[in-house]
């Protein structure tokens, strides 16, 4: 009885370190300034490198699941949507993007904010780019995105607290704060309400795809149109 209560032991705590190591891998890399160290913008070649370095991490991060943790795909929301749940991430998608966009024309006027230097620099670079660039970007944000925050984090956060709540609250905060390097902290409200309403779709659905369609329509309005 004491080995089988000790073997059990083992296990969770196992289970324990992994689970926090793969946080770490989704979580803490994902904060790191790629773009910064890569002169993301300085040349066609720089642009390519970037991307090729987020593909990477997205795999890495999948290969995690299933060799590290030896558990499929679908323990992060990754399955089939088929066509119902193909059309509510369509819808989910236009209607964030008519939140975001009252936020952004509205409150944020209301509010007497604005974007930032950083912001308007940054943007202003990125719509510089050739439209294929622009159009992989969007697809990697989208799957890159709601693969680790919402997907991987979301589903071993709630299963190490056991609270929705929690694995909410601190996915959102830690992708929140990761676009303030890039985007400056006036337009972290646009962020926040557009990373929760992602979050709660998954919470919803439980299905990342249809939280992938949905984040694509809603970047790709802005910088693909």
């Amino acid at each position: 009885m004491h080995t089988l209560l000790a073997h059990a032991r083992t296990i969770e705590k196992r289970r324990w370190s992994v689970i926090l190591a793969g946080l770490l891998l989704a979580l803490g890399v994902v904060s790191l300034p790629f773009s910064t160290w890569d002169h993301e913008f300085a040349s066609v070649g720089h642009l390519v490198g970037n991307e090729a370095i987020w593909w990477i991490y997205i795999a890495a991060m999948l290969l995690y699941v299933r060799k590290v943790e030896r558990r499929p795909l679908s323990s992060i929301g990754l399955r089939a949507p088929g066509i119902g749940n193909t059309l509510i991430g369509v819808a989910a998608g236009v209607a964030v993007l008519a939140l975001l966009g009252a936020m952004y024309f509205l409150v944020l006027p209301a509010l007497h904010l604005g974007d930032s230097a950083a912001a308007t620099a940054n943007g202003g670079a990125l719509m510089a780019t050739p439209f294929w660039w622009r159009l992989v970007s969007t697809v990697r944000a989208a799957v890159s995105e709601e693969v680790l925050f919402r997907g991987y984090a979301m589903q071993r956060i709630e299963e190490l607290s056991g609270s929705r709540a929690i694995a909410l609250l601190l996915s959102l905060a830690v992708f929140t704060i990761d676009h303030v390097t890039y985007w400056g902290w006036s337009h972290e409200l646009i962020v926040a309400v557009g990373g929760l309403a992602f979050s709660l779709l998954y919470l919803w659905r439980r299905n990342l795809w249809i939280n992938i369609i949905a984040h694509f329509i809603v970047d790709a309005a802005s910088v693909l149109a």
